[in-house]
């Protein structure tokens, strides 16, 4: 007899996360402020044309984090999406300098402790990172978490453009929180 496993645990154990979409949940609209078509993802959808949208407006997200692109196939800039709601473009993309958004994932979270070391550091090498921890890190390319955003997923770049950058700056990074299981996410209603 096996024992069932709160949403939680499987979380931290890799179960139930992302493929099944049993843990991830977002609903995008054509419209700014949830107004016109309107879309609800359990899983990634590489083309937003597929669900018949042209655009994505405004956005909803229920339990992820997910991860919106720019372009198609997950290309073009990065757009982390915590819980919590998105009414315009500008409230998802604190570049500034895009409003589309074309393809959509979700971030798969590995639940562990802390380690004793800090989270992110220096690699070897001028524009060199290396994430020390298994959790998901969003780098900022200015301070005060702005501008261009980029998922360090993988664990070591040797290069800046293995994060998907134009050029070697990050300047402001935190924790990509999963939120799933709290009332409210990165944004709040103004």
């Amino acid at each position: 007899m096996t024992e069932q496993q709160s949403p939680p645990e499987q979380m931290a154990t890799g179960e139930g996360a992302g493929e099944r979409g049993g843990n991830y949940k977002i609903t995008i609209y054509e419209m700014e402020n949830f107004q016109g078509k309107k879309c609800e993802l359990t899983e990634e959808l590489p083309n937003i044309a597929e669900k018949a949208l042209e655009k994505v407006g405004s956005i909803q997200v229920e339990a992820g984090p997910w991860l919106g692109f720019e372009r198609q196939a997950f290309a073009g800039e990065q757009f982390v999406l915590e819980k919590g709601d998105y009414p315009r473009w500008d409230s998802w993309s604190s570049s500034r300098s895009s409003d589309s958004l074309m393809s959509i994932r979700p971030i798969q979270i590995v639940r562990r402790p802390p380690r004793a070391p800090p989270p992110w550091g220096l690699g070897p090498g001028p524009g060199a990172h290396r994430s020390l921890s298994p959790r998901r890190w969003v780098g900022y390319e200015y301070p005060g978490y702005r501008g261009r955003q980029y998922v360090l997923e993988k664990g070591e770049y040797r290069h800046w453009n293995e994060w998907d950058a134009s050029q070697p700056l990050i300047q402001s990074v935190r924790r990509i929180r999963d939120q799933q299981w709290h009332q409210r996410g990165a944004f709040e209603n103004s």
